[in-house]
């Protein structure tokens, strides 16, 4: 296939295989299951890049010897793909803590986020990942920081903080995914505040999630900071759309491309958060390749080297049909050939 723009590189995320599944849910579905998944699908000659990993057990072990590194990129590299962005498992349940905790969760998130820097640095020297970030979040809900908001935001500050220094001792870059279900982050301009407050761009920036983002619009878990209401028209979507990305692109350094159809949904363990629906869900509220655009804008400038697909609490029946990754990466392929660059 021919296309205009060989950039960003376009990957698949590995954690809709994890997140949300469990024995209170459905089975994990493997990582070798969800590469070969990725692997097996191609639109007019065009394939995907890389993944984008969930450093957690069954997939990733974030306590992995370089040993099994060293299989983990043969393995991925050997299938002609590149490792780009990772999530750093910063959660109580996963060894972390709440970035707004005490010293003790402090330590424990921090912890989380030195494992994930080592991983990244090492997947770098062997030579299968060159670029992408360490995703990151508060690991606690807004109900908790709606105790004391200035008081919450300044400790996940501290915490974010101390990250960053980690980050910067391997190379890395932190990325914070704006989420309604994440104490701090859970809005647009509440997100905003922290990312002014810890004040590193080169260090901290923001992950920009289709799904997520459109919910801030929406001001679920924060109606104070809604800039549209129910039966919105077209013409007020688009200026509360570029009212939010004008905010929130210039700090803007990784990007999901996903579908919302207006709903919060939760699965397994996870709370509820912004709803990932199929690329051609019929009740999808986002024109994804328009969206896409205004947080791609001036993206090369800001570090974005690849963009990944999230299809976050899929049912296991959505992620196993090769039809569902074909209409991704057609959509994946159109937004590259609307905003990508050469």
């Amino acid at each position: 296939m021919s296309t205009k723009n060989a950039s960003p590189a376009l990957h698949n995320a590995m954690w809709p295989g994890l997140v949300g599944k469990g024995p209170d849910s459905e089975p994990p579905i493997s990582l070798e299951t969800m590469l070969d998944l990725t692997c097996g699908v191609s639109v007019n000659g065009v394939k995907f890049d890389g993944v984008d990993l969930f450093l957690c057990l069954p997939h990733t072990d974030i306590d992995s010897s370089d040993d099994d590194l060293k299989k983990l990129a043969d393995d991925i590299g050997g299938r002609g793909l590149r490792v780009g962005s990772m999530v750093a498992p910063v959660w109580g349940p996963t060894g972390g803590g709440s970035a707004m905790g005490d010293d003790e969760e402090q330590a424990k998130f921090l912890t989380q986020v030195r494992k994930a820097c080592r991983i990244g640095k090492k997947l770098k020297d062997l030579g299968v990942r060159k670029y992408g970030v360490v995703r990151i979040d508060s690991a606690t809900g807004p109900h908790d920081w709606l105790a004391d908001p200035e008081a919450g935001t300044r400790r996940i500050a501290d915490t974010f903080t101390k990250a960053c220094n980690i980050a910067e001792e391997y190379g890395e870059r932190l990325a914070a995914e704006g989420e309604i279900c994440w104490a701090g982050m859970h809005s647009w301009k509440d997100m905003l505040n922290l990312l002014e407050e810890v004040g590193m761009p080169e260090t901290l920036g923001f992950q920009a999630d289709l799904a997520h983002t459109y919910l801030y619009l929406l001001g679920y878990n924060a109606p104070e900071c809604a800039l549209v209401g129910e039966g919105y028209s077209d013409e007020q979507f688009w200026a509360a759309y570029a009212e939010m990305t004008d905010k929130l692109r210039p700090w803007t350094i990784d990007f999901h491309v996903a579908q919302n159809d207006g709903q919060v949904h939760g699965a397994g363990s996870h709370d509820k958060t912004g709803k990932h629906c199929p690329a051609d869900d019929p009740n999808g509220r986002l024109d994804i390749v328009r969206c896409a655009g205004y947080w791609l804008r001036g993206a090369a400038e800001r570090g974005i080297q690849h963009i990944c697909w999230d299809g976050c609490m899929f049912p296991n029946q959505t992620l196993e049909k090769v039809s569902t990754w074909n209409t991704i990466l057609e959509v994946m392929i159109r937004v590259r050939e609307a905003h990508g660059w050469k």
